[in-house]
C-alpha cells in the first residue's frame, strides 16, 4: 500500500515537472496573442466598433480556440506521434509509411515539404511581431516614444538571437515561471475586465458569431483574419510533444491556459463595450495606469520565451529535414549535456536573425506585420489537417465514413481560415508566402539533386558482388587493417574503393562497405541498428540505422560490431569517403538552375567527417566528378 502510494507521488511530481515546462515552452506562442489579436478585429482592416461585434469577434475567437485547438489539436493531432515524435516532418514520414503507390508519397512529400517550408516563414515572423507588439506597449504610456519603438525592438532581437548559441540551459529555468506569471496575469486583468460589464459573457454563445457574420456579410469574413491572430502558436502542441507528451500538454491547455486567453480576451471586449475609443490597444488599457510600465517589462519577457520557443522550433525542424535528406548537412550543436533536445544550427540562426531584423524594418509596426502572420500559420494548419487525415485512413485504419467527416469537417474550418486571410497578401502576407516558396525550393531541389547523383552514380557504377569475386580470381596485394568505404548504394562498388586500387593497387585485410541509412521514425531500435552481411574474401557488408531525431556516430555505432572477424579498433581503421563534385548540365532532370543551386549546396554542406563524428586523422576522401 505505501509502496503504491509512493509510486504514484512520484509520477505525480513528474507529471507536475512536465506540466510547468509545458508552460514555458508549448504555450509561449498563443500565450502572447491578446497582445494584438482582438485589436486587430477593429484595426484598419476590421469591423466597425460595436455591441454586437465585440461580441461577434469575441464568440469567434472562443469558438476557434474550442475547434481548433482544443479539438482538432488537443483531441485529434496529438494521435498521430510518429514514435512518441511530433511536428510536420514527423507527421509526413508517417504518412508515408502508409502509403505503398510513389505518385501518392511523391504528393505527400510535397504537402510536408511546403508545410515545413511555411514553418520557417512563422519562425521568422513571430519573434518579429510578438517582441514588437510588446515593446509599442511605451507608446500608450508616453506616445513621444513612438520613435524608439522599433530600435529597442531590434536590440532585443539581437539580444534573443546572441544567446542561442550558449542554449536554453542557464535562462531556461525562467521560461515557465515567467509565462505562468504571464498567464496568470492575463487571466486576473481579464476578471477586472468582465467585472466592469458582465454581460460580455454572453459572447461565449455562437448566437452572436451567426449575428456577426449576418450583419457584416464579406467584411465578418475578412474580419476573421484577426481570429487567425488568437489560434497562432497552436501548432506547437504538435511540435513538442515529443520533449513532453501528450497528457502534460492537454492538462496545460484545458485547465490554464485556455480558460486564461479567454479571460483576457473577454476583458479587453467588456473595456471596448464600455469605451469604443479603447479598441485602439485595448490589451495595454486594460491594465491599470499605475501597473502598465511593470506589464511592458513583462510582456517583453513572455514575447522572449515564445521567440525562443519558436527558434528552438525551428532548429530542430532543420535537423529532421537535414536526417531525412531534404536539406545539406550542417553543423548542429549540442547545448546541454541533460537534454539531448537542445541544439543550436549556427547557420539557421544567422538566417532567421537577418530576416527577422529586416521584417521589423520593413514593417515597423505590430499592426503592419499580422497580415504577413496569419497566412503562414494558416497555411501549416492546413498541410497538417491534410497529412493526418492520411494517417487516420492508412495507418489507424479508420472507417471511411469517418475519414471524411472529420477531413471535411477540419479542412472546410481550415480553407475558411485561409480565405479570411488571403485578402492580406498584398498587405504583407506575401512575406511569408516568399520565404516558404524560397525554402521549399530549397528543400525540394536538394532532394531530387541527391536523387539524381544516386542514379548517376548507379549507372556508372559497378555491381558489387561480380566485382568482389573477380578480385578473388585476381588477388591485389593485402596490406594489415581495416578499410570502411562509406556508400549510398549498398549494390555497388564505392568509388573511393575503386579509386584506392586504382592508384594504390592495394587492399586492406578487412574491407567493410558501409552503409547509413535514416529511418522515417525519430529513433531506430536496438535491434535494427545494425546489420551485418559477410560477402567473400574479407569484404562485409554493414548497414547502420538511425532515426530522424538521432545524432549518427559511426565510430560508436562500429565499435560494437563483432560479426566482421574481430572487434573493430581505430587505431587501425581507415575511413575512405567518396567526395562527389557536381557539374550542372542540360541533361534532363532539373533546370539548369535548380542545377547549379545544387551545386551551391553541395559545396557548402558541412563535411561528413563532423556529420558521421568521424576523426579527422582516420579518414581519406577521394573526389569523383558526377554530371547532373
Amino acid at each position: 500500500m505505501n509502496h503504491d502510494a509512493n509510486a504514484n507521488g512520484i509520477h505525480g511530481k513528474r507529471l507536475l515537472a512536465l506540466c510547468f515546462g509545458v508552460v514555458g515552452v508549448v504555450y509561449g506562442d498563443i500565450g502572447t496573442s491578446p497582445l494584438y489579436a482582438f485589436r486587430e478585429a477593429f484595426g484598419q482592416h476590421g469591423v466597425e466598433v460595436g455591441r454586437e461585434n465585440v461580441l461577434g469577434v469575441l464568440s469567434l475567437i472562443f469558438w476557434s480556440l474550442i475547434m481548433v485547438v482544443s479539438v482538432k489539436y488537443a483531441t485529434f493531432i496529438l494521435r498521430a506521434d510518429n514514435k512518441g515524435e511530433g511536428g510536420i516532418m514527423a507527421l509526413m514520414a508517417l504518412a508515408q509509411r502508409g502509403v505503398r503507390s510513389s505518385r501518392v508519397r511523391w504528393m505527400l512529400m510535397v504537402i510536408g515539404l511546403f508545410g515545413a517550408a511555411l514553418f520557417f516563414g512563422d519562425g521568422v515572423v513571430t519573434p518579429a511581431i510578438s517582441v514588437l507588439s510588446a515593446v509599442e506597449g511605451i507608446e500608450v504610456v508616453a506616445p513621444q516614444l513612438h520613435r524608439f519603438v522599433v530600435p529597442l525592438t531590434v536590440l532585443i532581437l539581437l539580444g534573443i538571437f546572441a544567446i542561442q548559441k550558449h542554449g536554453t540551459s542557464r535562462v531556461g529555468p525562467l521560461f515557465a515561471p515567467i509565462t505562468l506569471i504571464w498567464f496568470i496575469t492575463l487571466g486576473v486583468l481579464g476578471l477586472y475586465g468582465i467585472v466592469q460589464e458582465p454581460h460580455v459573457i454572453s459572447a461565449l454563445s455562437p448566437h452572436h458569431a451567426i449575428v456577426f457574420f449576418a450583419h457584416n456579410g464579406k467584411f465578418a469574413f475578412f474580419a476573421m483574419g484577426a481570429v487567425v491572430l488568437a489560434i497562432t502558436g497552436a501548432e506547437a502542441l504538435y511540435s513538442d510533444m515529443g520533449h513532453f507528451g501528450k497528457k502534460p500538454i492537454r492538462l496545460v491547455w484545458f485547465f490554464l491556459v485556455l480558460p486564461c486567453l479567454m479571460l483576457n480576451y473577454l476583458g479587453q471586449g467588456a473595456l471596448v463595450l464600455a469605451d469604443p475609443a479603447k479598441a485602439e490597444n485595448p490589451f495595454y488599457l486594460l491594465v491599470p495606469e499605475a501597473l502598465r510600465i511593470p506589464m511592458i517589462v513583462l510582456a517583453t519577457m513572455a514575447t522572449i520565451v515564445a521567440s525562443q520557443a519558436v527558434i528552438s522550433g525551428a532548429f530542430s525542424m532543420a535537423r529532421q529535414a537535414v536526417q531525412l535528406g531534404y536539406l545539406p548537412r550542417m553543423q548542429v550543436l549540442h547545448t546541454s549535456r541533460e537534454t539531448i533536445g537542445q541544439i543550436y544550427l549556427p547557420w539557421i540562426n544567422r538566417i532567421l536573425l537577418v530576416l527577422t531584423i529586416a521584417a521589423v524594418l520593413g514593417f515597423r509596426s505590430s499592426e503592419n506585420l499580422v497580415a504577413a502572420y496569419g497566412l503562414a500559420v494558416v497555411g501549416t494548419m492546413l498541410m497538417n489537417t491534410i497529412l493526418v487525415v492520411v494517417v487516420a485512413r492508412r495507418i489507424w485504419h479508420w472507417n471511411r465514413f469517418y475519414v471524411v467527416v472529420v477531413g471535411v469537417l477540419f479542412l472546410g474550418i481550415d480553407l475558411i481560415l485561409l480565405g479570411a486571410v488571403a485578402d492580406k497578401i498584398e498587405y504583407g502576407g506575401w512575406f511569408p508566402l516568399a520565404l516558404g516558396i524560397i525554402v521549399f525550393t530549397l528543400m525540394a531541389t536538394w532532394r531530387r539533386g541527391k536523387d539524381l547523383v544516386m542514379r548517376e552514380m548507379r549507372r556508372a557504377g559497378l555491381a558489387l558482388e561480380p566485382f568482389i569475386s573477380s578480385i578473388a580470381m585476381h588477388p591485389p596485394v593485402r596490406v594489415p587493417g581495416t578499410a570502411v568505404f562509406l556508400t549510398a548504394n549498398r549494390d555497388g562498388v564505392p568509388n573511393a574503393l575503386l579509386h584506392n586500387l586504382k592508384h594504390n593497387k592495394v587492399l586492406h585485410e578487412r574491407n567493410v562497405i558501409l552503409n547509413v541509412e535514416m529511418l522515417d521514425e525519430p529513433a531506430a531500435d536496438p535491434g535494427q541498428r545494425i546489420s551485418v552481411s559477410p560477402l567473400a574474401d574479407g569484404f562485409y557488408l554493414v548497414v547502420v540505422r538511425y532515426g530522424f531525431a538521432e545524432d549518427p556516430d559511426l565510430p560508436l555505432a562500429l565499435g560494437s560490431v563483432t560479426q566482421c572477424g574481430f572487434p573493430f579498433d581505430m587505431m587501425d581503421t581507415t575511413f575512405f569517403l567518396s567526395r562527389e563534385s557536381i557539374v550542372a548540365t542540360d541533361r534532363p532532370g532539373m533546370m539548369l538552375w535548380r542545377d547549379r543551386l545544387f551545386m551551391f549546396l553541395a559545396r557548402n554542406a558541412s563535411s561528413a567527417t563532423a556529420f558521421f563524428q568521424i576523426p579527422g586523422n582516420r579518414l581519406i576522401e577521394l573526389g569523383t566528378q558526377v554530371e547532373i
